[in-house]
């Protein structure tokens, strides 16, 4: 059944997110910081600030259509349920670049790493896509679509690829509320893992930042692109400057194999984090300078970005930043 859709203002909107988690937000900051009003589109019509709203349910094709209808650029940061990624991924993928050619829009779509597979260095954008995971071929499979979506002409791509991200808002992630609410309460943190390898966390702020400059630069489109991101530092380092920008002190406790299986079997999310397990148990450092070179080095500073997501995390629910 058709969801429909908010009808646009009066004055358009030529910027539409698909979504409206953190990625989406991001975005929707940097337009507004741009002057360029956005619209954000989600079933249930949910409302983000600086944007305008609309009601349509992705996962209906015409509904989705008339909701990007008259776009020139469409953000695409809406996805299904994480343990649902290879039943449903693609198939919604599918109809975003549907509506998107119906449009005519530019399409950015945000990605992550899940690809590539298990690197013996720097993780850069011309590593084949060999990944044996589940979501790893997902992702993979995906990327080829949007690549070959530009290659013929059907719908301009661009992809944004960040690595395990963090920040205000950011709840289900491998440093999302399980790792920044302990931290915020002085509460001993539970992480997958070795603590003591290095391993890339993306800012959430950067990752809107970044698509936004790709959206604005043709050079860039028809490629994926690694956002920008402050050096590297071990999991164990990252939660330690967390914890002292919080103010508190916090144990480290790494989650064993076994007890990342057995909580899975209630949580299927967490249950989903097991094939990715080896990306926590060696080093995973992801190279920005091919994006640095093109549209600059926009990172913020590590501390900075920890210190706004440990306030967001200590401000009441639904309260907004000063």
């Amino acid at each position: 059944m058709s969801t429909t859709p908010i009808r646009p203002a009066a004055s358009p909107v030529t910027h539409v997110v698909l979504g409206a988690g953190p990625v989406a937000r991001s975005i929707v900051t940097a337009l507004a910081a741009r002057g360029v009003p956005s619209a954000v589109v989600t079933r249930s019509g949910t409302a983000v600030a600086g944007a305008v709203s609309r009601q349509a349910d992705i996962g209906d094709a015409e509904a989705l259509a008339a909701a990007v209808a008259g776009a020139d650029v469409v953000f695409q940061c809406a996805q299904p349920p994480y343990h649902r990624w290879p039943q449903e991924f693609p198939q919604l993928q599918d109809r975003v670049l549907d509506a998107a050619a119906a449009s005519g829009a530019l399409l950015v779509a945000a990605e992550n790493l899940y690809a590539y597979a298990p690197p013996t260095g720097p993780i850069t954008e011309d590593l084949p896509l060999t990944a044996t995971t589940r979501k790893g071929a997902v992702r993979a499979a995906m990327w080829r679509q949007l690549a070959d979506a530009h290659r013929t002409g059907r719908v301009r791509t661009v992809a944004a690829r960040a690595s395990d991200f963090f920040g205000p808002g950011v709840t289900a992630s491998a440093v999302g509320d399980r790792v920044f609410g302990p931290i915020a309460a002085g509460r001993s943190v539970q992480v997958v893992g070795d603590p003591d390898r290095l391993h890339t966390y993306t800012y959430v702020v950067d990752f809107g930042e970044a698509m936004v400059r790709l959206s604005e630069t043709p050079a860039t489109w028809g490629q994926a692109w690694h956002v920008p991101n402050a050096p590297t530092v071990t999991t164990r380092g990252f939660v330690e400057r967390a914890a002292a920008v919080a103010g508190t002190s916090v144990r480290l406790k790494s989650v064993k194999p076994w007890q990342l299986r057995l909580i899975g079997t209630f949580v299927p999310t967490l249950r989903e984090i097991d094939e990715l397990r080896y990306e926590f148990e060696e080093d995973w450092v992801a190279s920005h300078e091919r994006y640095a070179a093109v549209l600059g080095d926009h990172a913020t500073d590590l501390d900075d970005a920890l210190a706004a997501t440990v306030d967001a995390q200590r401000r009441p629910a639904g309260s907004a930043a000063a």
